[in-house]
C-alpha cells in the first residue's frame, strides 16, 4: 500500500537517512531538483523545445534549494532563466545556501515582489515557471505581499510546482493564506519527492497541484506505521469470499422506511448483494412491504415494525450483519437503532440513523460497540460532532492546519468504532488511530458519484462486506475502493441505480481465473 506521509514524518525519514551517513543532504537536494526537471520534462514532452525560458521563485529553506538546482540546470541547458527569491538562505539551511552561492557564479537574484515577477512575465511570450518558495517547512500563512507575486505568474502556460504550490499546506490540503483567501498559484503540475503527502490528496491538495509526479531520491521504501495509508482492495479475500458458498457469506438485514422511502434502502440491500452478502433481508414497515415486494426479486423481504418486533427478528442468529439509516425515516431511526445496537452484530449505520441523534450524540456513542461503522457526509458528521467539525471549518492561523484526517481520528476515538468521512478524499479511521485514504482525485477522478443515492449504495457495499466477515476498516476501505471504480467504469450520466448493475465487471478484473 502507499504511505501517504505528514511534513514531520517526511523530516524525520530524510533526517534518519542524512544521520546514518548512507547520503548528504547536498546529495538529495541534488536529486530532487534533477528529478522534478526531469518529471516536467517527461509531463510536457514540448518544453525542452519550446521557448527556454523560466522564471524561478525561491524561498530561503530547503525548498529553495530545489529551485537554485533547478535553475542552475536549466542555465546549463542553455535556457535563459529569471530567479526571484524572498530571502537569502540562512545558517538553518546550509544545502540550500550551498546551492545558492552555485546559481550566483550563472546569473543574478531579484526580489521576490509582485511588479518585478510581473514584467518578467510580460517579457515572455511563454514561459516555465517553478514555485519553489514553500514545500513541506511551511508553518505561517501567506502574506498579501508574497501572495501577490504569486498570483502575477497564473498567465504562465506551464507552471510547475516543487513539493507542493506554494500556499498548501502539506499535512491537511489546506490553505495557508493571510485571510483565508484562495491559493495564489495552482500548479499544472507538483512534483515531490520519496512519498506523496497527505495534503496532496486532501481537501483543496489535488485541484491546486494540478497533476502530481513522485520522484525516487534514494531514502528507501522503509514503511511508516503511523502513515496513512491509500485504500485499495485485498484482490485474495475478494477471491476466496467470491468463491465461497452463500451461506457462508452472512445474511444481512436492511431496514427500510416507510411507504414511498424505500428506495434508499432497496439500493443498499441491492449493492450488498451484489457485493457478495450470501443473503440479504429487506425490513420495512408492514404498511410498506407490498410496494417494496414489487421491486425486489433476489431480497427477501421481513416486516418490521416496533422495536419489539426487530428484538424477534434479530433473535435468528443467521442475521449476523445489519446495515440501517438510508431512507429510514428520523422517529422509526429513532426507535430502531438501540435495539440494532444491543444485537451487537456487525453494524452499519449511516444517513437517518446518524441524524437521529444529532440532538444528544451522547447517547448514541454510549450505545456503540467495536463492531459498529458510522459513515456520515460532511453534513452528518457535523451534527454528530459539532466542536470537531468547527475546528475543522476555521480558517486556519498557522500550519499544520487540522486535517480531515485529524477530524475522522478524534471522532473514532470519541464514537469508540470506525468512522467513515465520505467526500472525493474519503478518510476511514479505527479509535486506535489507523487510518486510510479512499482518494477519488488525479487519476482516480469520478465526479459523477456526487449524485443522489450513490452513498446509499455505499453504505449497502460495506454492509455486505461485513456480513461475510471482513472487520469494519478493511470492509470500509474496500467498498469505498470499489464504489469509486465502479463509478469510473460508468462515467458521466450515472445514477446510483446503475452502481450495483456495474459492480460485477470490476470485480471480474479483481479475482483470479478458475484452473
Amino acid at each position: 500500500m502507499t504511505d501517504l506521509l505528514t511534513s514531520a514524518q517526511m523530516r524525520g525519514i530524510e533526517r534518519a537517512a542524512i544521520e546514518s551517513g548512507t547520503i548528504t543532504g547536498l546529495r538529495l537536494m541534488e536529486r530532487a531538483g534533477r528529478g522534478a526537471l526531469a518529471r516536467a520534462f517527461e509531463y510536457w514532452p514540448d518544453l525542452p523545445a519550446g521557448p527556454r525560458q523560466a522564471l524561478v521563485l525561491c524561498g530561503p529553506g530547503n525548498n529553495g534549494g530545489d529551485g537554485y538546482v533547478i535553475a542552475r540546470l536549466l542555465h546549463d541547458r542553455g535556457w535563459h532563466v529569471q530567479l526571484h527569491a524572498l530571502a537569502t538562505p540562512g545558517q538553518g539551511a546550509p544545502d540550500a545556501a550551498r546551492n545558492h552561492a552555485l546559481w550566483l557564479e550563472r546569473g543574478t537574484v531579484g526580489p521576490l515582489r509582485a511588479g518585478e515577477v510581473a514584467q518578467a512575465v510580460e517579457r515572455a511570450e511563454e514561459l516555465l515557471v517553478v514555485d519553489a518558495v514553500f514545500g513541506t517547512g511551511l508553518q505561517r500563512p501567506l502574506g498579501a505581499k508574497l501572495a501577490a507575486a504569486l498570483a502575477a505568474t497564473r498567465p504562465a502556460r506551464w507552471r510547475l510546482a516543487v513539493d507542493a504550490p506554494s500556499g498548501l499546506c502539506l499535512d491537511s490540503g489546506r490553505t495557508l493564506v493571510e485571510g483565508g483567501a484562495a491559493l495564489p498559484l495552482p500548479a499544472r503540475l507538483t512534483v515531490s519527492f520519496h512519498a506523496p503527502k497527505l495534503g496532496h490528496y486532501l481537501d483543496a491538495g489535488p485541484a491546486a497541484c494540478g497533476a502530481l509526479a513522485l520522484v525516487d531520491i534514494g531514502l528507501g521504501q522503509a514503511p511508516s506505521p503511523e502513515a496513512v495509508q491509500l485504500a485499495r482492495p485485498d484482490p485474495a479475500a475478494i477471491d476466496k469470499a467470491v468463491r465461497a458458498h452463500k451461506y457462508g457469506h452472512g445474511h444481512l438485514l436492511v431496514l427500510a422506511g416507510g411507504v414511498g422511502k424505500g428506495g434508499a434502502a432497496r439500493m443498499a440491500a441491492r449493492a450488498a448483494l451484489r457485493v457478495g452478502a450470501g443473503l440479504v433481508t429487506l425490513a420495512p414497515p408492514p404498511a410498506a412491504l407490498i410496494e417494496n415486494a414489487a421491486r425486489l426479486d433476489a431480497v427477501m423481504l421481513r416486516p418490521v415494525g416496533a422495536a419489539e418486533t426487530l428484538a424477534e427478528a434479530l433473535g435468528d442468529a443467521r442475521l449476523n450483519a445489519l446495515c440501517l439509516g438510508p431512507g429510514l425515516g428520523l422517529e422509526r431511526a429513532r426507535a430502531l437503532v438501540p435495539e440494532a445496537l444491543r444485537a451487537r452484530r456487525p453494524t452499519v449505520l449511516d444517513a437517518d440513523a446518524l441524524t437521529a441523534f444529532a440532538e444528544a450524540p451522547g447517547t448514541l456513542f454510549k450505545a456503540l460497540h467495536p463492531d459498529c461503522l458510522l459513515t456520515p457526509h460532511d453534513g452528518e458528521f457535523a451534527r454528530l460532532f459539532p466542536d470537531i467539525a468547527a475546528d475543522l471549518a476555521a480558517s486556519p492561523a498557522r500550519g499544520p492546519a487540522m486535517s480531515r484526517v485529524d477530524a475522522v481520528r478524534a471522532a473514532a476515538a470519541r464514537a469508540g468504532c470506525a468512522v467513515l468521512l465520505k467526500g472525493p478524499d474519503t478518510v476511514i479511521a479505527e479509535p486506535g488511530g489507523q487510518t486510510v485514504l479512499n482518494a477519488a482525485c488525479y487519476g482516480r477522478a469520478a465526479p459523477w458519484l456526487a449524485t443522489a443515492g450513490a452513498g446509499d449504495v455505499l453504505s449497502g457495499l460495506i454492509a455486505g462486506l461485513l456480513a461475510r466477515g471482513f472487520a469494519p476498516l478493511p470492509a470500509a476501505e474496500t467498498a469505498a475502493w470499489l464504489h469509486v471504480e465502479t463509478g469510473r467504469a460508468i462515467g458521466p450520466g450515472l445514477i446510483a441505480e446503475d452502481l450495483p448493475e456495474a459492480l460485477p465487471g470490476v470485480l471480474r478484473g479483481l479475482i483470479s481465473p478458475r484452473p
